[in-house]
């Protein structure tokens, strides 16, 4: 039974999968059924709103990665997003494009990414990534 914190573990790691070379053409769709994206209510109509709002987020920051990317420039200092690690851009991606692009509240994404953060990634990009997506956040108001 997938929570929306699994789906966004799941879109990190579809985006980590495509970066490192992963290019199946029904690679999504494949890991999706074996992560066996599922609500908790039900079932049959939940779990394609799962899936749905997984591949949401995925498509949408495939979409708008140039943007997303130019964003994270200007808030990295002296990092480009290219040259931190992979797992960290992914979450940096997921948490700008749901600031940016979705109407989840700037609070929610931030927590969702230190949290994904504490799970996969080191200490200092706990800091990196809370650091950057609350400017990003303070800009936005």
């Amino acid at each position: 039974m997938a929570t929306r914190h699994q789906v966004r573990q799941s879109v990190v790691s579809l985006l980590y999968a495509k970066e490192m070379g992963s290019e199946m053409e029904h690679f999504s769709d494949e890991f999706l059924e074996e992560k066996k994206i599922r609500n908790l209510i039900s079932k049959c109509i939940l779990e394609g709103r799962r899936k749905k709002f997984t591949i949401s987020l995925y498509n949408g920051i495939l979409e708008n990665l140039s943007s997303i990317d130019e964003q994270l420039d200007n808030y990295l200092g002296k990092w480009k997003i290219g040259e931190i690690g992979s797992v960290e851009r992914q979450i940096l991606r997921l948490g700008a494009y749901e600031m940016r692009y979705s109407d989840i509240d700037s609070a929610i994404a931030i927590n969702e990414a230190v949290i994904l953060a504490n799970e996969l990634a080191s200490e200092s990009s706990i800091k990196l990534i809370n650091g950057v997506l609350d400017a990003i956040a303070k800009d936005k108001k």
